[in-house]
């Protein structure tokens, strides 16, 4: 095949945090659309290490993950577009979940945003709009398949083409993309729907940590809960017949989850 992006889901616009030719998505540093003339001597490192986001204090979720994710963090809306971020950090530059090795603090929930990394889809104007899967070539899990055979060689590694074929790997790497890039769009459209109404509010949180000391978090918003039981009936039925009630309610209940944070923070402490 000539380029791994002609599998890639089509769309009209590419909008999100693939989209920007002026500022690279979080966690990418030299994306590169992903090609055998290119990348043919490529393998991935399978072991998941999640360090390059140690320094992520939010990061962009979906709406089909809120259910899982509001039972570890905070959910929020950030930004003009309110775009939905778990709360991973009561500091700039922390994560609260990323260990020392690499790994994800168990048993809470890793949010696809991570888990793809380094692959993505980018849109390609060339010749004519689409979503390419690329790799953050700087990535460390990234490496050259003659280098992973002398250093790996216990199936640490799996290469990126089969001579010019996408690898089951880069496959697999593809279709999550692509299920992420229609989830994202999915979320984009019902945060329309409940901004349409008028139902987002700012907010701050204030947390106690271990020695007293107070942290305020400002600058998100989040949906009110007085406005959202004002409603009438209709303006109800078409939130409910939207999908929307799950990203209304999630981040709603989330909000226990600010001590879960507190408790996070004390025993990345004592360890």
């Amino acid at each position: 095949m000539a380029d791994i992006g002609q599998a890639a889901v089509t769309e009209t616009s590419a909008s999100g945090p693939d989209a920007s030719k002026t500022q690279l998505p979080m966690f990418y540093r030299k994306p590169e659309a992903l090609h055998p003339s290119r990348h043919g001597t490529l393998s991935l490192v399978t072991k998941p290490d999640y360090g390059f986001a140690a320094t992520a204090h939010a990061v962009p979720i979906m709406a089909s993950e809120m259910p899982a994710a509001m039972r570890s963090y905070p959910i929020v809306f950030v930004g003009p577009q309110k775009a939905p971020v778990v709360i991973t950090g009561l500091r700039q530059n922390e994560n609260l979940f990323v260990e020392p090795d690499g790994s994800w603090t168990a048993p809470h929930y890793v949010p696809a945003y991570v888990r793809r990394y380094p692959f993505v889809l980018a849109e390609d104007k060339q010749p004519t709009e689409r979503l390419t899967l690329c790799i953050d070539r700087e990535s460390d899990r990234i490496v050259e398949t003659v280098t992973a055979s002398l250093t790996g060689g216990d199936g640490a590694t799996v290469p990126l083409f089969d001579g010019t074929e996408p690898s089951q790997a880069t496959r697999g790497a593809l279709e999550f993309c692509n299920q992420f890039q229609m989830g994202f769009a999915a979320t984009r459209t019902v945060i329309e729907s409940i901004d349409a109404l008028g139902l987002f509010v700012t907010r701050k949180s204030t947390v106690t940590l271990e020695g007293r000391e107070v942290l305020n978090l400002t600058d998100f918003q989040v949906v009110d809960e007085a406005a959202l039981n004002a409603l009438g009936d209709d303006d109800f039925l078409k939130l409910r017949k939207s999908g929307a009630l799950a990203m209304i309610y999630c981040p709603l209940a989330s909000s226990n989850s600010w001590n879960s944070l507190a408790y996070q923070a004390k025993a990345r402490k004592s360890k």
